[in-house]
């Protein structure tokens, strides 16, 4: 195990690297790396990529791509750039396990499910939506 992690200081333009080492330590940086880059970012991970509807008739589809307009590619491009972020910031290892998601929420869900386990990343989000209550 290497004992000098976070001795030298580290790169606000770069995301800290995680290796499969230390996931608590890295998924606190890369939270804070990410609002600091755009906390859409953030909010895109955590709660999902919005994908564009359209409503007819009270119902509500999917919005066919030549129906989108700068506020919808805004959207979908936030995603892509924080799977963007998470790839650059993985080691080969957890590339695999995450290459196959399709969103940036579900590729930072399959790290912390491999890391922490289910209960703890419930948890964790549980106290994490308390934390926002109280803070209202």
């Amino acid at each position: 195990m290497n004992l000098n992690i976070g001795l030298e200081g580290s790169s606000i333009t770069r995301p800290s690297f995680f290796d499969g080492n230390n996931y608590s330590f890295w998924k606190t940086r890369m939270t804070i790396f990410l609002q600091s880059l755009d906390y859409q970012l953030w909010h895109i991970i955590y709660n999902g990529p919005r994908m564009p509807t359209r409503t007819i008739e009270g119902v509500v589809s999917p919005k066919p791509e030549n129906e989108y307009n700068d506020n919808d590619f805004r959207m979908l491009q936030l995603n892509s750039k924080a799977k963007h972020v998470l790839f650059c910031a993985v080691g080969p290892n957890e590339f695999n396990r995450i290459s196959s998601c399709d969103s940036a929420k579900e590729m930072w869900d399959s790290l912390e499910v491999t890391y922490e386990g289910i209960l703890l990343s419930w948890l964790w989000k549980k106290i994490q939506v308390e934390m926002k209550v109280k803070m209202r």
